[in-house]
Parts: structure tokens; C-alpha cells; sequence
């Protein structure tokens, strides 16, 4: 037996991601807080950034490597205070 897929799913109805309006503000090297989850940050610097800013390359302070977000990974990227 086939499956019946929504034909509003097939035709793109969910919204595209966007970053949040200060993702537009960083720049390459900026010191800046990732909340990864409630209680779960780290720092680093942005290293890279796609036209759109949907995506940020980060390198994590402390030897922990570079990572890449996505503004629809839930994640917060916010200027380092300190």
C-alpha cells in the first residue's frame, strides 16, 4: 500500500528559513557568544558567512574547531560582551 503524501507539502508551503536581522550585522572576525541550547554556550570567532547570512562558520575558542550554523539549527549567535 502507497502512502498519500499532502500535495501542500509537495508544493513548498513551508516557509524558507531566515537569520535572525543582527546575523546581518557580523563579520569576519568578530568575538562573538553561540547559545547552542538553554545552558549550553561557547565562543569563538566568525570566520565566514554565506551572501544570504543564512550560514555562519565559526572557530570555537579553545582548540574546539570550527563549526558551521545554519540560522534554522535553533542556534543564537550574539556579539561577545567582555
Amino acid at each position: 500500500m502507497g502512502r498519500k503524501i499532502s500535495r501542500k507539502l509537495l508544493d513548498g508551503q513551508m516557509g524558507r528559513a531566515q537569520p535572525a536581522p543582527h546575523w546581518k550585522d557580523l563579520r569576519q572576525g568578530d568575538r562573538v557568544m553561540v547559545r547552542l541550547a538553554p545552558g549550553f554556550e561557547t565562543s569563538g570567532l566568525v570566520e565566514d558567512m554565506t551572501p544570504d547570512y543564512s550560514t555562519v562558520w565559526v572557530h570555537l575558542d579553545e582548540g574546539r574547531g570550527r563549526t558551521l550554523l545554519h540560522c534554522s539549527d535553533g542556534v543564537e549567535i550574539l556579539p561577545h560582551l567582555s
